[in-house]
């Protein structure tokens, strides 16, 4: 049997809400239409953390931050942890990156043969979180609420440069795969850093939503008081108080934000078109590492547990999976052992020490035991906080802030927290078991603390005379690219072109 090729599609900060089904009606994604008619739809798909970093570590390697040391944007994605490059390029394959992964540490790319563009963020300890210090904002890389204030229309910027870039590597690779010069098995993940704030779209795209009626959210914001403690400290975190936030300003990023996702769809179907055109069969995985609030109560951006930040949307199309939605909730860190699965390979070697499971079983029918688990333990928060989610409900706990139970069937929109309901006094024994199985939070915290402590040492020190960063430069040989001396002309145009002799 000869082992698939899979293509990973990956995007920042995609709310799952938007995905009950594929992609929401209002939606103009023709290509990821198309794609989830044919893909299982995991309609309750989570993150492992609701932030970048440690979202996409818990994905790759299958393992929670408490695991894997990933609690923020800064803190190192360690060498000796497989991630489902390893596994698959320990089985013959090859493994290719174009785009982002937020990497920190200086091992750039955790098992991945060919990486073929840098990132767009930071690859050292710069941004680390300072539990030492409660309630301290640093300016230069904390979020703030400039980028909702700032929605608009350009035609070029920082992170549209990145992902027009992304897509052109994206779309070479495909047609290189096909001329057939490697004979092993390829599997390519595609990052890209859109829909992510700021909240800034071409014009092409933004006129396309001129008229739609999801401009402002279900829920509007709340006085500050009125919410619960780890909320305040996202709206402290975001410096909320030196902006005044207005309906046109949420209606123009939410409008940014919608035609972003149609930049999306126009970048995916070049991917696609180019893996048709070349008639080569993949697998194909679709999914965001964390999403974003949209103004719903008020909140923006990630590091919240509620469900437009927590949810991610989650597609695979492979054979032998039949397309249709699955509503049983799942976790990104499910994604590493069902890759695995799918491409034949076995992770007996680390199962003990890893935090998913395949979605095979789930996507033929097979009901589910355990919980979904997802941990928060980086900026706005000033201890680790953590989260189960199974059957109707979502349960929350902090050392610092009172617990959280919502029914999610009978509430989605999380507005009545069930915690000291009566009614639900057994359920909120089963969950607070649950978690006493899972988190010692005393321990979770003292580790985070002493992480964040070492890392600004070494930041600190770091930063004093020469500065040598760990950010990844991708390798380009330009000896071998187009035509040189030591080739043969013929041959080179026979080789590089796909189909031959058509």
């Amino acid at each position: 049997m000869t082992a698939p090729n899979i293509l990973i599609l990956m995007v920042d900060q995609l709310n799952g809400t938007l995905f009950p089904d594929g992609p929401a009606d209002f939606l103009h994604m023709p290509h990821m239409k198309k794609l989830a008619a044919r893909s299982v739809r995991f309609r309750n798909a989570y993150t492992g953390s609701p932030l970048c970093a440690p979202g996409r570590g818990a994905f790759m390697s299958g393992a929670l931050p408490s695991r894997t040391g990933i609690y923020d944007n800064a803190a190192e994605f360690r060498s000796a942890l497989p991630t489902y490059a390893h596994f698959l390029r320990r089985a013959g394959y090859q493994t290719c990156l174009s785009g982002k992964m937020h990497f920190v540490g200086p091992d750039q790319l955790h098992g991945f043969e060919e990486r073929l563009t840098t990132d767009v963020y930071p690859a050292d300890f710069g941004w680390t979180p300072d539990y030492r210090k409660p309630g301290e904002r640093i300016d230069w890389w904390y979020h703030n609420m400039g980028s909702v204030t700032g929605a608009g229309v350009a035609e070029i910027t920082n992170q549209l440069e990145y992902d027009d870039e992304v897509a052109y590597h994206a779309t070479r690779k495909i047609y290189d795969y096909a001329r057939g010069k490697d004979d092993r098995p390829w599997s390519m993940t595609v990052s890209f850093t859109h829909p992510h704030d700021p909240y800034v779209a071409r014009r092409k795209y933004w006129d396309l939503y001129e008229d739609c009626e999801h401009l402002l959210p279900q829920v509007p914001a709340m006085d500050y008081e009125d919410h619960d403690p780890h909320s305040k400290r996202i709206f402290d975190a975001n410096n909320w108080r030196e902006f005044d936030i207005t309906d046109d300003d949420i209606r123009r990023s939410r409008r940014a934000y919608f035609a972003n996702l149609s930049y999306l769809d126009d970048k995916i179907g070049e991917i696609l078109h180019a893996l048709e055109t070349t008639r080569q069969e993949a697998i194909i995985l679709f999914v965001s590492d964390h999403g974003d609030m949209l103004g719903e109560r008020g909140l923006w951006f990630k590091m919240s547990f509620y469900e437009g930040s927590a949810r991610v949307p989650l597609m695979i199309a492979a054979p032998g999976l039949d397309a249709g939605r699955v509503d049983v909730p799942v976790s990104t860190m499910d994604i590493t052992p069902t890759l695995c699965e799918l491409a034949g390979i076995s992770m007996e070697d680390i199962m003990p020490w890893t935090d998913g499971q395949s979605l095979i079983p789930t996507a033929k029918g097979e009901p589910r035991s355990t919980p979904v688990r997802i941990e928060y333990a980086a900026e706005a928060s000033d201890a680790p906080l953590v989260c189960l989610r199974q059957g109707q409900f979502k349960y929350t706990r902090c050392m610092l802030d009172p617990e959280q139970l919502f029914d999610l069937d009978a509430d989605p929109l999380e507005l009545t927290n069930l915690a000291n309901d009566p009614g639900h006094a057994d359920t909120m024994d089963t969950f607070r078991q649950m978690a006493n199985d899972t988190w010692d939070l005393e321990k979770f915290d003292r580790e985070v603390r002493e992480s964040q402590a070492r890392r600004w040492v070494v930041y600190e020190a770091l930063r004093k005379g020469g500065y040598y960063p760990w950010d990844y430069q991708p390798l380009q040989r330009a000896s071998e690219r187009y035509m040189r001396n030591h080739m043969d002309l013929n041959v080179l145009e026979e080789n590089q072109r796909f189909p031959r002799g058509e």
